[in-house]
């Protein structure tokens, strides 16, 4: 990923939430979320963070981001020897089952390999089925860790899942 293609990534994240969560995060939330806001922090952290973390990008026959991995050292506490963590992976809604998420997903992967990850670790929505049928077929697993975070007056639950690599 460039910094050209943060406002396209920042489109791409916003709609995949709207479209993965409706029903999980309460749609006030979803309704408000901005691609400009979103892009804004996109781009602080993404020049903040070169180097430590990975952003790749699946593009069309345009050139146009259609799916987006983030990955880098795990951020918490775990027993996973040198493990590292899948921050983000949205595809564009119309695209998700086509394989761009299993893709980028692999590609993750080997770049975390590269960098002497043994591990990968990631957070997902307890609620997203979808999500977790395809982080299952992609080897991870949960591991028994959970976080809540409050969106108003609901509460959602986040499950660790893990994989080892290759």
């Amino acid at each position: 990923m460039n910094e050209a293609d943060i406002d396209a990534v920042a489109g791409l994240r916003v709609r995949g939430w709207q479209s993965a969560y409706t029903g999980i995060i309460p749609k006030p939330f979803l309704d408000g979320m901005s691609a400009v806001a979103d892009a804004k922090k996109r781009r602080a952290g993404f020049a903040s963070s070169r180097g430590s973390v990975v952003d790749l990008v699946a593009v069309d026959d345009d050139d146009m981001p259609v799916g987006w991995v983030c990955f880098g050292p795990y951020r918490g506490e775990t027993d996973a020897p040198s493990p590292g963590e899948v921050y983000a992976l949205y595809v564009e809604p119309a695209l998700m089952g086509q394989g761009v998420g299993r893709a980028l997903l692999e590609a993750a992967h080997r770049h975390a390999a590269s960098r002497q990850f043994s591990t990968m670790q990631l957070w997902v929505l307890r609620d997203n089925s979808r999500a977790r049928q395809f982080y299952a077929a992609a080897g991870y697993a949960p591991d028994g860790a959970e976080e809540c975070d409050m969106y108003g007056e609901i509460a959602v639950t986040e499950l660790r899942y893990g994989r080892p690599l290759p």
